[in-house]
């Protein structure tokens, strides 16, 4: 039996996420779980009523296929087989939860950078994600 069947890995497609999701695959390698990759687009913030919307939705639409595309190459560092890839817009945090719920991912991992001073009080993604998932959640200390 496996401990884990499915694996959401959550990337923000900085230059820490290949390493990230190379942990990851071996984790889903060993486990012989289903791995699935989650990228999201937080929302442009628009004026209500603004001459600056159809700017800003066309610039959110290219922030969805330009996430696409190197999330389709990351996918492709990782070698072959079916990797499903996911581009969400929204709340970070909320879309991560609702995704993993969506997929019925036993797991979530993502990665966690090191906190010093008064960030430490700051609620970050992976601690509200933690505390929100209905599910295992692994993060990956990045330096």
């Amino acid at each position: 039996m496996s401990l884990y069947k499915r694996m959401l890995l959550v990337v923000d497609l900085t230059e820490d996420s290949l390493e990230i999701a190379r942990r990851a695959a071996a984790l889903a390698g060993c486990c012989g779980a289903e791995l699935s990759l989650l990228h999201v687009v937080e929302y442009v913030p628009v004026e209500p009523m603004g001459e600056t919307l159809l700017p800003a939705v066309q610039i959110e639409e290219e922030l969805v296929v330009r996430a696409r595309q190197r999330l389709a190459d990351l996918a492709a560092e990782l070698g072959p087989g079916e990797v499903m890839q996911t581009v969400a817009t929204g709340n970070i945090k909320a879309e991560i939860v609702r995704t993993a719920q969506e997929q019925q991912a036993d797991l979530i991992v993502l990665g966690a950078r090191e906190r010093h001073g008064l960030s430490i009080m700051v609620n970050f993604t992976e601690d509200t994600v933690l505390h929100a998932a209905s599910c295992d959640v692994l993060a990956i200390r990045l330096k």
